[in-house]
């Protein structure tokens, strides 16, 4: 399996192994943008791999912290009492760039940067930038997904 992820088409498509697309799904990449700088809160691009997956298991809608589970089950009313929280739900396919230079190592590093493919809260719109750099998606569409690409497929990032 390999995806791709489109920032221009806010899209992230699923590929078979002979390269036939099975999924498409909609998705919500920075902000601000493509960029690969730390702190810079953009989405990064190019080629990049699955480093690790975490979350199996667990149920839709739960909440993670600093990649653990907190126990907590996200609700409309847990996010108004949180307002501004960069909720990240359900799964995490936490992502490593593979380019040395310029998505991997020293300031541009994709993993040090805690860039994600998760879970967001379905009130947030897909389709549309409004991630801190992550690549967010629909609840049920990550479950689906972790449960199709297995750790250090390929994850392509492109404008």
């Amino acid at each position: 399996m390999r995806a791709r992820v489109s920032i221009g088409d806010q899209s992230l498509d699923l590929f078979d192994e002979q390269g036939v697309r099975i999924r498409r799904y909609r998705v919500s990449t920075a902000t601000h943008g493509a960029g690969e700088l730390a702190g810079s809160q953009r989405t990064p691009r190019g080629h990049h791999i699955v480093r690790a997956r975490v979350g199996a298991g667990q149920p839709r809608n739960a909440v993670f912290r600093a990649r653990r589970p907190t126990g907590e089950i996200w609700t409309r009313e847990a996010a108004l009492a949180e307002p501004t929280r960069d909720w990240i739900l359900s799964r995490i396919l936490w992502l490593s760039g593979t380019e040395v230079g310029f998505n991997r190592l020293g300031n541009v590093d994709t993993m040090r940067r805690y860039i994600y493919i998760h879970g967001t809260p379905d009130t947030e719109p897909m389709g549309v930038p409004g991630s801190h750099g992550c690549i967010r998606m629909r609840n049920v569409d990550v479950i689906e997904l972790f449960e199709l690409l297995p750790a250090f497929s390929v994850v392509d990032i492109e404008e």
